[in-house]
């Protein structure tokens, strides 16, 4: 798993898997992208890591991973985190099995298209079940399956309902724990109900959605129509369709010039009064 603000997050509302979903692609991008949806949201999808798994060097992957962007599958970019203490930017990378620019500028607004809202979504794994299957890393003898997991999910989830965190959790399961466990799943499932705390009432507070993608060259900030394939205007060679600012305006590099025009043609003040 990737380190707190990074790692993959999956775009939701996308079609149901199929085994044509990369076909468009090469074969060695469609493997990889094969292998990233497979992956749960919060893996480490960073070209080091993947070099790890995958058959493939440093470089390879690179190449394939801005492939997936121009095909519209992957997008790198910053999402604001509302905390308690403050507002934190995060790092992003969002993968999604439906390729086009039209829904990431959905995404970025937090909007979702209606024909690709109702189509059925895959499950990913829960924040409670990424908790349960993390234990055993820091504390080997709360080891869990994946049937444990399963099993105890909807009790931490009630525990996130009720307003706890995470640290508050993990200090309920892992704190003051017996010499030897002989059954991990039953204690946790103990712990779980008898330390179960109370409903915690939370002022409600309005959805503020604050995202942006960013180009895969030079990391400027911007919304999908201005990056087709991950690319800003700059990085791409091309000139705005438009000018920036109202008609007749200046351009910019002829704003010295027409100064100095300007200029060249004022009276002295000497001579105003004999005009």
């Amino acid at each position: 798993m990737a380190s707190p603000g990074y790692g993959k997050r999956s775009a939701p509302g996308q079609r149901p898997r199929t085994d044509h979903d990369f076909a468009h692609l090469l074969p060695r991008d469609a493997a990889v992208a094969a292998y990233i949806d497979g992956l749960c949201d919060g893996a480490d999808i960073s070209v080091k890591t993947l070099a790890k798994t995958l058959p493939y060097g440093q470089c390879a992957l690179r190449t394939t991973l801005n492939r997936l962007q121009e095909a519209g599958h992957l997008r790198r970019g910053s999402e604001c985190i509302a905390t308690e203490e403050a507002l934190l930017w995060v790092t992003r990378t969002f993968f999604s099995r439906t390729g086009h620019d039209d829904w990431w500028n959905a995404f970025i607004r937090g909007d979702v298209p209606q024909e690709q809202a109702r189509a059925a979504q895959r499950p990913t794994r829960s924040r409670s079940f990424i908790l349960l299957a993390a234990l055993g890393r820091n504390t080997p003898a709360l080891t869990l399956s994946q049937t444990d997991c399963v099993t105890l999910e909807p009790q931490v989830t009630e525990w996130f309902e009720r307003g706890a965190t995470e640290p508050e959790i993990l200090h309920a399961l892992t704190e003051g724990l017996p010499a030897r466990i002989h059954h991990a799943a039953a204690l946790l499932r103990r712990r779980l109900h008898d330390k179960l705390p109370p409903v915690r009432e939370a002022s409600p507070t309005p959805r503020v959605v604050l995202r942006t993608l960013e180009c895969r060259e030079c990391r400027a900030p911007g919304n999908a129509q201005a990056m087709p394939g991950g690319l800003c205007t700059t990085c791409r060679g091309t000139t705005p369709a438009t000018p920036n600012g109202p008609v007749g305006a200046v351009p910019d590099h002829g704003v010295r010039a027409r100064m100095s025009a300007v200029r060249a043609g004022l009276v002295p003040r000497a001579e105003r009064g004999h005009r």
